[in-house]
């Protein structure tokens, strides 16, 4: 089992931030951050980076029963989503899979959880494949 869940698809890498985004609200998380790694590297580098956004990913409910379950699991939040531009037009977007980061902590109440979100990430991934 890998620790992400991936697609690959053609388009506009803005658009595709788009549906990844609408993906993400249609399965109840919000985006806290947005980080533009190309930008942020050439202002702090000068250092030419292909297009690449993070996108911190939350699901309020779900975050706020982890917290209750382990008070420093707050570490490894938010769920992080990548969206990175490849060659020919292709954009791949990737999702953390917290079920294999969670495997880390030892809490079965934990794990229930990460089973919920790890099913809601892959649905992202799902929808956004599906809509090639």
């Amino acid at each position: 089992m890998s620790y992400y869940f991936t697609t690959i698809i053609k388009g506009n890498f803005e658009s595709v931030l788009d549906k990844v985004t609408a993906a993400l609200k249609k399965e109840g998380f919000g985006v806290l951050t947005t980080i533009n790694i190309q930008e942020t590297l050439k202002n702090k580098l000068d250092v030419d980076f292909k297009k690449y956004t993070i996108l911190g990913a939350c699901n309020p409910s779900f975050a706020h029963k982890a917290l209750q379950a382990e008070n420093k699991i707050g570490t490894m939040l938010p769920c992080n989503v990548i969206v990175q531009e490849n060659k020919n037009n292709k954009i791949e977007v990737s999702a953390i899979n917290p079920l294999i980061s969670m495997q880390a902590v030892e809490n079965n109440q934990l794990e229930r959880l990460a089973e919920k979100v790890s099913h809601k990430l892959e649905n992202v991934i799902k929808i956004i494949h599906n809509e090639k």
